[in-house]
């Protein structure tokens, strides 16, 4: 098998063996048997025709040329048309396919002309180039051609006709523009007679408006100055009125400002009082009261002073006796070692030994009253220091003496008062 293709511009018909009726492609591909099938070729370009008709008679007579330029060419998407253009043309060249179909278009241009006048033709291009259009288009299908486009490119003839019918057609045009002129002149006037007409009325119309304004301005005036004055007697008198309130207004505010002032001197005077009140109480209360206070102070301090004194004496005495007491205790145990280290002597002796040293103990237990100047009795709390209480715990002392010798010594010195 042989592969073959074309483009979109031709068209491929395969027949032989197996291709009955023929195959065709419009731009595409296809495989072909060789020997027993044939591929051949068409082409599917747009042909530019130049359709040229010289001097044909018009419907009048009148000898013209018409030339028209035409696009034509094979409908490949058409399969019965590309089939009709493929009985018809196959084997032709595009040369050849664009004279046969020129003819035909020059046929029915001709055709055409002569079923019109110059007049319609020149005028009315548009109508002759559909009509040629037309009528083309309805004989080429029959071929497997369409027709594209078709347009009247010239129009002239060699007897000056259409120069003649154009010189007519200028005179009438000037004829016309003439009485055209003439029409607008005439018509100028009168638009120009009416419009100053309609200006005088007009003028007329506005002066009787302007005096029917002034009038109804006048008038209007009047009552507006009637209401003005009414209105500006009302603002005045309300402007007295509003004068007098405000003027009482503001008097009462005055009132009320001295009611104010007279209460804040009042205040003031109230906050003077307190703050010479207080003056006083600073420099002459507050001060008497320190110095009462300081004398209490000092007095207390002065009392402390004679308690802690006297208490400090009183333990002083306290200390010394029971600092004789334990002296006489220990010189009491003194003697017994003595006694016991002389049993051999005699009571006599012994006795002598005692009145000996009762001086020396008398003498330390006086020794403490003779040094004291005075006797001073403080209230301290409930507990109280005199001198009969100091002089009892002597007398204990001196009482508890013999029986501290007796028991050292183990002489009664009872029972030797008789013998003293």
């Amino acid at each position: 098998k042989m592969f073959y293709t074309c483009g979109p511009n031709e068209a491929m018909v395969v027949s032989g063996f197996g291709r009955s009726p023929p195959l065709m492609i419009a731009g595409g591909r296809v495989f072909v048997i060789p020997c027993i099938q044939q591929i051949q070729r068409i082409t599917l370009n747009t042909l530019t025709l130049n359709v040229k008709s010289d001097k044909v008679y018009t419907r009048h007579g009148v000898p013209i040329s018409v030339t028209g330029i035409a696009q034509v060419k094979i409908q490949g998407q058409n399969k019965e048309m590309l089939a009709t253009a493929c009985q018809m043309f196959m084997g032709k060249s595009e040369a050849e396919i664009a004279v046969i179909a020129l003819e035909t278009l020059e046929g029915h241009q001709r055709a055409i002309i002569a079923h019109l006048t110059v007049e319609e033709i020149y005028q009315d291009r548009k109508k002759f180039s559909e009509q040629v259009f037309k009528v083309a288009s309805s004989d080429l299908v029959n071929m497997g051609i369409g027709v594209v486009s078709y347009t009247l490119k010239d129009v002239h003839d060699d007897q000056d006709y259409l120069h003649s019918l154009g010189k007519a057609r200028t005179a009438q045009v000037q004829k016309d523009a003439r009485i055209g002129e003439a029409q607008y002149k005439r018509d100028a006037v009168m638009r120009e007679a009416h419009a100053m007409q309609e200006k005088v009325s007009a003028q007329y119309k506005n002066e009787i408006e302007m005096a029917k304004s002034q009038r109804d301005y006048e008038l209007k005036k009047a009552a507006y100055d009637v209401e003005v004055n009414t209105k500006k007697a009302e603002s005045e008198m309300a402007y007295q009125l509003q004068v007098a309130k405000t003027k009482q207004r503001i008097e009462e505010e005055k009132m009320q400002v001295q009611v104010v002032e007279r209460t804040q001197q009042i205040t003031l005077q109230e906050q003077e009082i307190i703050r010479k009140e207080m003056e006083l109480e600073a420099k002459i209360k507050k001060p008497a009261e320190a110095e009462k206070y300081r004398l209490e102070r000092l007095a207390e301090a002065q009392r402390l002073q004679l308690i802690m004194e006297a208490e400090a004496e009183a333990e002083s005495i306290k200390v010394k006796a029971f600092a004789l007491e334990a002296k006489g205790r220990a010189e009491a145990e003194q003697m017994s070692k003595k006694a016991e280290a002389f049993k051999q002597y005699k009571d006599g002796a012994m006795v002598d030994m005692l009145l000996e040293k009762l001086p020396l103990m008398a003498e330390e237990i006086s020794k403490p009253l003779s040094e004291a100047n005075k006797v001073t009795m403080v209230s301290s709390g409930g507990s109280e220091v005199g001198a009969a209480k100091l002089a009892g715990e002597v007398l204990e002392i001196m009482t508890r003496l013999p029986a501290a010798v007796e028991k050292l010594t183990g002489i009664d010195i009872s029972q030797l008062k008789g013998f003293l």
